[in-house]
Formats: structure tokens, sequence, C-alpha cells
């Protein structure tokens, strides 16, 4: 098995002048208080800076709005624990035993924060240029092969839309269960449109995350009624 200097070299194509860095960005807080938290706050803001330039210069005729879709596809824990995921970043992750356990080495959510602080790793100890280049070499293609921004829209922001062609009043969401520990927790959430009798239900990480898969399951309730009339 590689050495996490020899991994990042070969499949981060960068080589760290200070150890410590990569360390800390492969260390979840579960085995240590030397862990990748502060990284990935600031790799967040490097890649939220970065995926900006490439979707600005990627997609000159786009609009404000379209150029949010794009980035936050970009940047969404999905995106992000698939590329990680690729990168078989998992491999070289350090966790507490509890983690261990419980699969934390394929936890999407896991492996996402972390691909985020190996951004913010690389930005330290190498400055924009190499973490530019790094982000650039691993979302630039997926920046290319994106839907429509019309396609991006999320579910909510759809169904709200949709409701208001209709001259329909806005969707009411309620969060019905929530389980698991607080820094863990999973949500059971509802999407409902009265005027149509339509009640879906969504479940995810987050609140948000929940009404958007319930959003979502009603979009696609109202996209096969149309298809049958």
């Amino acid at each position: 098995m590689l050495s996490a200097g020899e991994w990042s070299e070969q499949r981060l194509g960068y080589r760290f002048r200070d150890p410590a860095l990569l360390d800390a960005a492969l260390t979840h807080r579960s085995a240590g208080r030397a862990n990748y938290e502060r990284l990935e706050f600031l790799g967040d803001a490097v890649l939220n800076f970065v995926v900006a330039v490439l979707a600005f210069h990627d997609y000159p005729q786009s609009s404000e709005g379209d150029l949010s879709r794009y980035r936050a596809a970009l940047v969404s824990s999905h995106t992000l624990a698939a590329v990680a995921a690729e990168l078989q970043i998992g491999e070289h992750l350090r966790l507490g035993g509890g983690e261990l356990k419980s699969g934390g080495f394929r936890r999407g959510s896991i492996l996402a924060d972390s691909l985020e602080a190996l951004f913010g790793a690389i930005y330290l100890d190498g400055g924009l240029d190499p973490a530019r280049a790094v982000i650039s070499r691993l979302l630039g293609l997926r920046l290319a092969q994106l839907p429509t921004a019309e396609d991006l829209k999320d579910p909510k922001t759809r169904l709200q839309e949709e409701l208001q062609g209709r001259g329909l009043a806005l969707p009411k969401y309620a969060v019905e269960e929530v389980a698991g520990e607080p820094h863990e927790q999973w949500f059971v959430a509802s999407c409902e449109v009265p005027a149509l009798g339509v009640r879906e239900r969504g479940e995810g990480s987050s609140r948000r995350k929940a009404e958007q898969e319930a959003a979502q399951r009603v979009v696609a309730m109202l996209a096969r009624e149309l298809e049958q009339e």
C-alpha cells in the first residue's frame, strides 16, 4: 500500500513540503485533536473560489443564477464524495475505533470533508496556484459534463415554479422524524401540495436534504401525471 505522501503525488499530483498538513487532512476528529476540521473550513472556501472562476470562464453566456447552480452542483457533497472515492481517500483516512467499525472510511460525508481538507492543506502548503491546478484537474471535466442550468435547479425551486405556473399555493414542508446522535442526525420530512392532494416524504442527513428529496418526489409525480394527460 502506498504511503500517504506517495498517494498524494500519484493521485492528486501534488507533493507536500509539510507532511503534517497532509496527515491532518486525512485525520478524522474521532482519531485525534489534530484533525481535518479547520482545513476543511479553509478548503471549502478555496474550492468555491476556484470552481466559481472555472464556471465563469467555461460558461461565458450564463447568468449569475446559472453560474451559481453550476458551482453548487460541482461542490456538492455528493460530487466530492464520488471524486474522493475514485481517489481512494478512504484507504488513507485515520479514524477512531467507532468510526472504523461503522465503516466511516466509506461514508460519503467523511470522504467529501476530507477532500475539502486536502484542498485547504494544499493551499497552505503551496499556495493558490497548486490548489487551483489540483481542483481543476479533479473537477474540470465534470464541470464540462454538467446538465443545463435549468435541469440543475434544486427540486424545491422547480416545484415552486411549477406550482406558481399553475396558479397554486406554495407547498408545505414539515419535519416528521429526527433520529441519531446530535453530530450525525437523520431527518424525515414531508412535502405537501394541498390543492392537488399530493404528499410525499423524503430522508436525508439534514432537514434541507430531506425536504429536497420529498420535493423531488412530488416533482416526479407531477411529471408523470402530465405525461398521462
